[in-house]
């Protein structure tokens, strides 16, 4: 490495944030600039390990130590360059992957773990600014037609791999925009949806036609997509949320997380003028439930993964009068757990910005009741506190006596995770198999309709970005053999240590 003694000598120091209450006044970003000073000492501390777990830990395979020694050498034309080989949007995920690659990193067994993805962000912005971020159509064309169905971070890949192998490729989407949960699940105030535009305006100007408004299934037909493409790859995600079935489910003011955060992120978009149909969610379909705001309202969100995380961030910049978060599974350990030992994932607590900006946390809680006014309104939530027991084998919640209690709440947000794509529509109509959990059954990316290929979380199930990222590129490698008979796009590196025992 640049430095081999860096690791002893150099702090870490991640994105800079800034100050809380001037982020909670607008929804631009909440981290500051990088700097390539402090980029190049972060880079510094990767260490002369040997064996790099973090290449491991990262579901892209990225190859961070040599990343890392080029931004050292302030080589950062090289840094992209290996990056971009691995990564199709590092600018996605420098931004808001949780990087399972730092917590495999071999420095973290004692110390702070490189900033692996600060590192990440500041390599791509640089290459942004440099100019280096260029279209590159491909020199040759197929003749073959694919078309990619679901536009957010897998099936941009997809259709991006592809379209490097000279294929023609459709890239189908059937909200306003492209970019799925990015664009309208994640807040702007963790990824400027500008950042979504200035990629994909490169791949438009390499050749990969964009259909946005398109309800695939509808607008199109599932017997016209087989009839006109020579091979298809569904990327639509895992959209049907998982809902909580308790008295008072229907009274006004309890809602999805995702209906929340969509509009919100609509509203954004319309003040930069970006003409968005304010009237569809981020599939595509129309708002039941009108407008939803958190402004001067008691606000709980139910569920305490990032996607709640967000909720509490945005309910911040709606000016609510009181924010909390519940989970109904137990507190995590403040350090890394015991049984999560290095370079497994650590199970252990995690603190988000918006957290830090202004949330009542609880956990080992579960929600009894949606309480109305009388109205039709909600005014409360009834609920106990649990504690987890064996049965039998099996870990079970059981009510704690007397910690039943009201908690005053006009806005409830359910934010407990997906359950599998939609399968009405679409998936159906192609004879789609599913999985034991509803997911699409293509164990090699390819499904029991042998020109159907699917990818990200409609096949995997609810995960990361970085995950998505990945399973578009391996879905289009697989679509590309099958295409052409082989295939000359980058596979991913298999490495001597498994990714399931990394828990990632």
């Amino acid at each position: 490495m640049g430095k081999p003694t860096g690791f002893l000598e150099i702090e870490r120091k991640a994105s800079q944030k800034r100050a809380i209450e001037d982020r909670k006044k607008d929804y631009q970003e909440v981290d500051v600039a990088y700097s390539s000073e402090q980029t190049k000492d972060q880079a510094a501390r990767c260490m002369d390990c040997g064996i790099p777990f973090c290449h491991s830990g990262c579901p892209l395979g990225n190859i961070i130590p040599e990343f890392n020694d080029a931004v050292y050498d302030e080589n950062w034309k090289l840094a992209y360059e290996l990056l971009s080989s691995t990564n199709n949007f590092p600018e996605f995920t420098g931004r808001i992957c949780p990087a399972p690659c730092e917590a495999a990193c071999v420095l973290g067994i004692n110390k702070p773990p490189v900033a692996i993805e600060y590192i990440e962000k500041s390599i791509i912005e640089r290459a942004f600014e440099e100019g280096w971020v260029v279209p590159q159509p491909p020199k040759n064309r197929t003749g073959k037609k694919v078309a990619v169905v679901g536009s957010g971070p897998a099936g941009m890949a997809a259709a991006d791999q592809l379209n490097k192998a000279g294929h023609t490729v459709t890239l189908y989407e059937r909200a306003d925009q492209i970019g799925g949960l990015v664009r309208y699940g994640i807040p702007d105030f963790k990824l400027n949806k500008d950042i979504i535009d200035r990629r994909a305006e490169v791949m438009k100007a390499e050749g990969i036609i964009i259909k946005t408004g398109v309800n695939v299934g509808v607008d199109v037909k599932a017997s016209q997509l087989e009839r006109d493409f020579d091979a298809v790859v569904l990327t639509g995600g895992s959209t049907v949320p998982r809902d909580l079935n308790i008295p008072g489910r229907e009274l006004k003011g309890v809602h999805f997380a995702m209906e929340f955060l969509s509009q919100q992120n609509k509203r954004v978009a319309d003040s930069k003028g970006k003409n968005v149909d304010q009237s569809v969610d981020h599939q595509g379909f129309a708002y039941e439930n009108g407008e939803i705001w958190a402004t001067d309202k008691n606000v709980v969100v139910i569920g305490g993964g990032d996607t709640g995380s967000d909720c509490v961030g945005t309910s911040n910049r709606h000016k609510a009068k009181s924010i909390s978060q519940i989970e109904i599974m137990p507190m995590p350990p403040k350090e890394r757990a015991e049984s999560t030992p290095w370079p497994l994932w650590p199970m252990q607590l995690r603190t988000s910005t918006s957290h830090e900006e202004g949330c009542e946390r609880g956990w080992s809680i579960n929600t009894k009741e949606f309480v109305g006014d009388g109205n039709g309104n909600l005014k409360a939530l009834k609920t106990v506190e649990i504690e987890w027991v064996k049965d039998n084998g099996r870990m079970v919640m059981k009510d704690i006596q007397g910690t039943e209690k009201e908690i005053p709440c006009e806005l409830a947000l359910l934010a407990a995770g997906f359950l599998h794509p939609q399968h009405d529509g679409l998936l159906n109509d192609l004879g789609i198999e599913y999985d034991q959990r509803g997911n699409i059954n293509a164990p090699k990316y390819q499904t029991s309709n042998e020109k159907i290929f699917a990818a990200g979380d409609m096949r995997r199930g609810q995960s990361l970005v970085v995950w998505a990222i990945s399973e578009g590129r391996e879905a289009a490698r697989a679509v590309d053999e099958y295409l052409m008979g082989e295939s000359f796009l980058e596979a991913k590196a298999v490495s001597m240590i498994s990714p399931s025992y990394l828990g990632v």
